[in-house]
């Protein structure tokens, strides 16, 4: 059995109408064309719809049954209509999103609060996990983005790499907060909070004050940077974190700030990147919010350095 479209489209307008004349004015056809369509259609079918008497078409009991099944399927047909183009659109559907802390509070629901203003139909996940974390949700297609800690080369994931450079957190009211770039030598003997043993940022860090001749005192060590901050706040130490950070902070302190941050020399970079599964094609709506979240990236990494 092939029904088709038109067919369905021509019983119902012969079930409304009473006439093949008035169904074909209806659907802007000729007489013939519907007279066409209805008798394929009874003929895919099987089945007999109408009596023929005299020219005039009578519908039996079947055409009656059939009526009610053609409209549920013309809405269906519809409704999907409908929303294959507000997805065309980027008005429906869902994003899985999934980020490292850093992004976590403020960034990412900044983003996501953003792109779905105006699309009340877009569903998100927006999930907080550790970086490994997230490579394995994204490698096993558990969701559509990911925001991380670089990982290493994978064939299961599609990455585009960001190089943060990292800047000096320090308090406003510190004599170094008078010094437009900070560098290893300001910050020698003096403690600071840092990424744990191992991590690529820290031994960037270390080789930058060894190749400077100052002295690395890690006195705070953590997994990220975001409570770091509050230590700084303290008094208690320095920080040379990511730009992301540094962002939601100012983000989050909209009045009396008691930090500062002035661009650390020589660089310093926290690797990032926008993960994706890289079996499966992105959808319109992926694609687009990357696009937001790129362009956002590439302007926080800008906004601390000038």
């Amino acid at each position: 059995m092939n029904l088709s479209f038109k067919q369905l489209q021509a019983f119902r307008e012969v079930m409304r109408t009473g006439s093949i004349s008035e169904a074909a004015r209806a659907l802007n056809r000729t007489q013939p064309a519907v007279s066409s369509l209805i008798t394929t259609l009874e003929a895919e079918l099987g089945i007999d719809l109408f009596e023929r008497n005299r020219g005039r078409l009578i519908k039996k009991p079947e055409a009656q049954f059939f009526l009610e099944e053609t409209e549920a399927i013309l809405e269906r047909l519809n409704h999907c209509t409908k929303t294959m183009k507000e997805i065309a659109d980027l008005k429906e559907g869902r994003l899985r999103i999934a980020c490292m802390p850093a992004s976590s509070q403020f960034m990412m629901p900044r983003l996501v609060a953003d792109f779905v203003r105006d699309k009340p139909q877009v569903k998100v996940s927006l999930m907080m996990r550790a970086s490994a974390i997230i490579e394995e949700w994204i490698a096993s297609q558990q969701f559509d983005i990911g925001l991380a800690e670089t990982p290493a080369p994978s064939g299961a994931i599609k990455t585009e790499t960001f190089e943060l450079a990292c800047i000096c957190a320090l308090r406003s009211d510190d004599p170094l907060a008078e010094k437009s770039i900070i560098t290893p030598k300001d910050l020698s003997g003096r403690p600071l909070a840092t990424l744990q043993e191992d991590h690529p940022n820290l031994l960037a860090t270390q080789a930058a004050f060894k190749s400077a001749g100052a002295q690395f005192n890690a006195r705070f060590e953590l997994r990220n940077f975001q409570p770091a901050l509050k230590l700084v706040e303290e008094g208690l130490c320095y920080c040379i974190c990511d730009p992301m950070t540094a962002s939601s902070y100012y983000e989050y302190q909209l009045q009396e700030q008691a930090l500062c941050f002035r661009p650390f020399a020589p660089e310093v970079h926290l690797s990032v990147a926008i993960l994706q599964p890289a079996h499966r094609p992105a959808s319109e709506l992926s694609s687009a919010f990357i696009d937001i979240l790129r362009a956002d990236l590439l302007a926080i990494n800008q906004q601390f350095q000038t």
